[in-house]
């Protein structure tokens, strides 16, 4: 005996069913995996940087006036510490494959990397690395950020 189309779709349970719009996962979903994982690493590497510019000044390789914005560490850690704590969060998000969380990911990454350049003369190596996966985050989230969802 033939099934229609819809009486298949009604054997199907309704969590599975997919929507003609929604891309098929593929292995890229990885990548966005990865782009979560390395939000909250990131954003726990900038809180703590964060608190060592707020309790420890004399850290970093140059001093307040040598860098490209001239303010007080402090006020770079406070910065560090909150930028920190928001990629955490939306990490987190995108682990779970929340819309907002993607957006707000791309955002922030955009945000950090800026900030990153901002600090490079404080800390090099550490501020390119961060740049640099601020990027990767950027593209994992951008190009196949959807297919979380789905997934």
């Amino acid at each position: 005996m033939a099934t229609t189309q819809g009486e298949q779709a009604a054997s199907v349970p309704r969590q599975q069913q997919r929507r003609y719009d929604e891309p098929e996962p593929t292995g890229w979903t990885g990548w966005v995996g990865f782009a979560g994982i390395i939000m909250v690493l990131v954003g726990t590497f900038g809180a703590i940087e964060g608190l060592v510019g707020i309790f420890k000044d004399q850290y970093y390789l140059v001093s307040k006036n040598d860098l490209v914005v001239s303010v007080d560490y402090t006020a770079w850690g406070w910065t560090h510490l909150v930028l920190g704590v928001l990629v955490v969060a939306a990490g987190f998000g995108v682990l779970v494959g929340q819309l907002w969380a993607r957006a707000v990911g791309i955002l922030l990454a955009m945000v950090s990397a800026i900030v990153n350049i901002a600090f490079l003369a404080a800390y090099p190596v550490w501020s390119t690395i961060i740049i640099t996966l601020d990027v990767i985050v950027i593209w994992a989230l951008a190009v196949h950020g959807r297919e979380m969802k789905v997934r």
